[in-house]
């Protein structure tokens, strides 16, 4: 056997050996993702949403409820509807420190995203240090930072604190969650702020974290501030 089919054989064995597995159901991946061909068709792109909150609607445009109560986000990218298979990886990637499925998050969202307004800075939403330290990372900065990776942005994570420990959003109602976040998060001291910046979250449900946030930053001197989430609840 010649070289030339020597080396054709081991190229095939590798890739054979290799090759991308589905994060949810462990077939073979397809076009070098982690993610089978079947459960890619699956993926619930937020085709038709409301531009200002991503909210899922028939027709793209934005909301009765930001059309009469005009949020702090200028523009909000939420690229899915929160459902399968995004409901089998944000909660491994969340709760469960599976890293692997947080990088599939961002691999799926920069396509869309490079699409969207540019910012001058991605700015991950903070966990309170308590959290960080019972989790051991901080999952929006952890799809931050291939995203910024990925569409030449500069990370700021050293732009927004959270100085208040917070109960779980996923716990509580809408009036809650305002509630909740009120004055949790504050700016960085002496930071000079970008005119435009993009948070960066996994999952936006009421949407009262993201803006509690955005607040404080256009408070701090951003002029615009939006929002880059992987999913949406509808």
């Amino acid at each position: 056997m010649d070289a030339l089919k020597v080396d054709g054989w081991w190229r095939h064995a590798t890739r054979l050996l290799f090759a991308p597995r589905c994060t949810i159901c462990r077939e073979r991946g397809y076009m070098d993702v982690d993610l089978c061909s079947t459960c890619m068709e699956q993926l619930p792109w937020n085709s038709a949403c409301c531009s200002r909150c991503g909210l899922p609607m028939a027709v793209a445009g934005e909301c009765g409820d930001c059309l009469l109560h005009p949020p702090a986000l200028t523009h909000t990218r939420a690229v899915f509807v929160y459902g399968f298979p995004l409901d089998r990886l944000v909660p491994r990637f969340k709760f469960h420190r599976d890293l692997a499925a947080g990088q599939l998050m961002a691999e799926l969202m920069a396509g869309p995203l490079a699409l969207a307004p540019r910012p001058d800075a991605l700015v991950p939403v903070p966990l309170h240090p308590n959290r960080m330290r019972q989790r051991g990372y901080d999952q929006a900065l952890e799809l931050a930072r291939p995203l910024a990776a990925a569409l030449a942005l500069p990370l700021r994570s050293d732009l927004l604190r959270r100085v208040r420990a917070t109960a779980p959003q996923s716990e509580l109602d809408a009036g809650q969650r305002q509630r909740n976040v009120a004055r949790a998060f504050r700016v960085a001291p002496h930071a000079a702020m970008p005119d435009h910046v993009a948070l960066v979250d996994d999952v936006m449900t009421t949407g009262a974290t993201l803006q509690a946030a955005a607040r404080v930053l256009l408070g701090a001197g951003v002029r615009r501030v939006d929002a880059w989430v992987c999913a949406r609840v509808p």
